[in-house]
């Protein structure tokens, strides 16, 4: 083949799969998300990427790993289709095998998730009859002649008709994607009121470029290996407490809503936030106390753990005896006095103070296992994460910014600290190599809230190192050592470069 004949059938390829994958999304809108080809297989990669790896790409792209991953995968399946395309323009098919393959991989993606039925193949069903379809009708029949390695369409034909294929494939993906964001909004859902209300929370401190004492909704975190968010129906939902428990027992939504609430001020944060980093978030929570839930269950005399599994099939392992010591771990169903948002955990997660969200933060929660580790593992824990991910001490500088420049004279020095389940009694700021000063402490909204502080500063021309470190309530201090986030968490002090003009 010409090298024009080449790209030509290469992009013929593309531009197959390119349809195909537009109109597979649209479809999984209506049947299942998650099935949509390109998602299915990036959660297949997913699950199957050494944790190693895993860790690697959180720490490098933080909360873009998943449209790094989604890119990829969307890349490598147009290279292989433009081999497709090359190939079909030999002999069609041998090209029309390779988007089969790629069809079969898709669907078997889609098919071999914890909770999928049969109908998830139907999205990579049509995302291959419409792949072949285009490829068959911009491919030239095979001949014995030379000129039949060529495809068979003109440069006009290609043009118009190859810009109306993308385009509708364009409109296609957009529309399920619009679909798709529109069922995460939630409407006609009433929150009762807490049996157990929080105190008002206090006013926090007003500084340019500290974070606010109480992290809005739509700012806070999120971090788990979904690349779409489970769509949950409330009247289908329900709970299920079983395992190792004397009376097992399901509720439905309304039938969780009927029981006492607490009302709590807790902040979370990630196993995977660095030291200094953003993955941490404080609010305020409504739910169920876990042991009520596990009181009516009766608890065996063999568990361990709180194996949690979310209706999406990933589990969370907790141990029992840290869940049930006093703190207050919660199902929860609303956020800031609203309903869980989708991208949450709507209609229910779990929150248990004091641990990293892998141990202690169920999303989409529909089932509590009493069990054992001996007998069940999960998510995480199969891939030999710490067990219990107790939250470190630390001390986030949120103004001024690492490796920013201020202007010199009166400045100030802020951010925020958390010691889940011991609470923040100081944090103190080191300037270049003077000693530890004390800096002024926010309000105080409990064991399991994060402090606001600052420290007045009269900021001077040249490079200057900062360093804040926090103090327990019971006199831990927070260290220079530092680990990898994976899977014990990071700790150390947090240490930026200013320079003032």
């Amino acid at each position: 083949m010409k090298a024009r004949t080449v790209l030509l059938s290469a992009a013929i390829g593309v531009l197959a799969a390119t349809a195909g994958v537009g109109l597979g999304h649209l479809v999984a809108a209506f049947i299942a998300p998650a099935a949509s080809p390109v998602l299915a297989v990036g959660s297949t990669v997913i699950d199957a990427t050494p944790t190693p790896v895993k860790e690697w790409a959180v720490s490098t792209f933080g909360t873009a790993d998943k449209p790094i991953l989604i890119g990829t995968v969307l890349i490598g399946t147009l290279l292989l289709a433009g081999l497709g395309g090359i190939l079909a323009a030999r002999r069609f098919a041998v090209g029309a095998l390779v988007l089969v393959v790629l069809v079969a991989a898709s669907g078997a993606a889609a098919l071999t998730r914890p909770v999928a039925g049969v109908a998830d193949a139907v999205p990579s069903l049509v995302t291959g009859l419409v792949a072949l379809a285009v490829l068959r009708g911009f491919t030239r029949p095979h001949r014995r002649e030379p000129a039949a390695s060529a495809p068979g369409v003109s440069r006009r034909t290609m043009l118009l008709g190859g810009g109306a294929v993308i385009l509708l494939s364009a409109l296609a993906a957009a529309t399920g994607e619009a679909l798709i964001r529109a069922s995460r909004t939630l409407t006609n859902v009433a929150l009762p009121r807490p049996a157990d209300p929080a105190a008002p929370l206090p006013d926090g401190l007003e500084i340019e470029g500290l974070s606010p004492f109480r992290t809005p909704t739509g700012d806070f975190y999120r971090v788990d290996i979904n690349l779409t968010v489970p769509i949950v129906d409330v009247d289908d939902w329900t709970l299920t407490v079983d395992g190792d428990v004397e009376r097992p027992f399901t509720l439905t939504w309304d039938e969780l809503l009927d029981m006492d609430m607490i009302e709590r001020d807790i902040t979370m944060t990630c196993v995977s936030n660095e030291v200094g980093g953003s993955y941490v978030g404080a609010a305020r929570w409504l739910g169920v106390p876990l042991t009520d839930l596990l009181d009516r269950a009766g608890v065996g005399s063999r568990a361990d753990q709180i194996l949690s599994t979310a209706v999406d099939g990933f589990t969370i392992s907790t141990p029992l005896n840290v869940a049930t010591d006093g703190r207050d771990a919660m199902v929860a169903v609303a956020m800031n006095g609203e309903p869980l948002p989708r991208d949450h955990g709507f209609p229910a997660r779990l929150i248990t103070p004091g641990l990293y969200g892998y141990v202690g933060a169920t999303k989409w929660l529909e089932r509590l296992t009493l069990t054992t580790y001996a007998e069940q593992e999960a998510y995480w824990t199969a891939r030999d994460w710490a067990v219990e991910g107790p939250i470190k001490i630390s001390a986030r500088i949120d103004t001024p910014r690492g490796l920013g420049e201020i202007d010199a004279g009166e400045r100030v020095i802020a951010g925020v600290a958390w010691a889940q389940q011991r609470g923040v009694d100081e944090v103190q700021v080191r300037i270049d190599d003077g000693g530890w000063r004390p800096a002024r402490l926010g309000p105080d909204a409990g064991v399991d809230y994060w402090r606001q502080w600052y420290l007045p500063w009269n900021a001077t021309p040249g490079r200057h190192v900062v360093e804040a470190r926090a103090i327990t309530r019971d006199g831990e201090v927070q260290t220079t050592e530092r680990t990898s986030p994976f899977p014990d968490g990071s700790s150390g002090i947090h240490s930026i470069v200013v320079r003032v003009r």
